[in-house]
């Protein structure tokens, strides 16, 4: 079996970075689906790549899903921080502006959100990787195997067929 951690690790890193920094910046941050869907396929492609037998969309699916818990990971422990700093003066200032006053502290309304948003990232990095399957996998798989030597037991003896009582 070949090994999915390899290229988790790096999938994850590129969906964690790119989703943590592209946060902060406002357009940017819309683009978090595509970082994660592109670190998804990236981590299909790289085990696509390393594997000697064809891959399954299935196994494409799971390094996705793994690259995403990786990404995930990292962009909670990089863009929780930063969305915390630079995001909370300006949501409250926004709150204040529309008259809204939450029950609660603004940085439980952050980390609530960066915690769905780590859940979608793993979610569409398994998307990812199942299209990364889909796409970069040429190879075809040989099928069933032929059956086993003499499959069925001995031929019969002629005669030996259809004989009644």
């Amino acid at each position: 079996m070949n090994n999915k951690l390899k290229p988790a690790l790096l999938g994850g890193l590129i969906i964690g970075v790119l989703s943590g920094i592209s946060s902060l910046i406002p357009l940017a941050s819309f683009c978090c689906c595509i970082w994660s869907i592109g670190g998804g396929a990236l981590a299909a492609f790289m085990y696509v790549k390393g594997s000697p037998v064809p891959v399954k969309i299935g196994d494409g699916a799971i390094v996705g899903a793994l690259a995403g818990v990786f990404g995930g990971i990292i962009y909670l422990i990089l863009g929780l921080p930063l969305a915390i700093f630079f995001g909370m003066a300006a949501m409250e200032d926004q709150l204040t502006r529309s008259g809204v006053e939450l029950p609660f502290s603004g940085v439980l309304l952050i980390i609530v959100g960066s915690i769905i948003g780590a859940i979608i990232l793993a979610l569409l990095a398994t998307l990812g990787g199942v299209i990364g399957v889909a796409i970069f996998e040429k190879r075809k798989g040989n099928g069933s195997p032929p059956p086993p030597a003499n499959y069925g037991g001995t031929p019969a003896a002629p005669g030996s067929y259809g004989t009644g009582l």
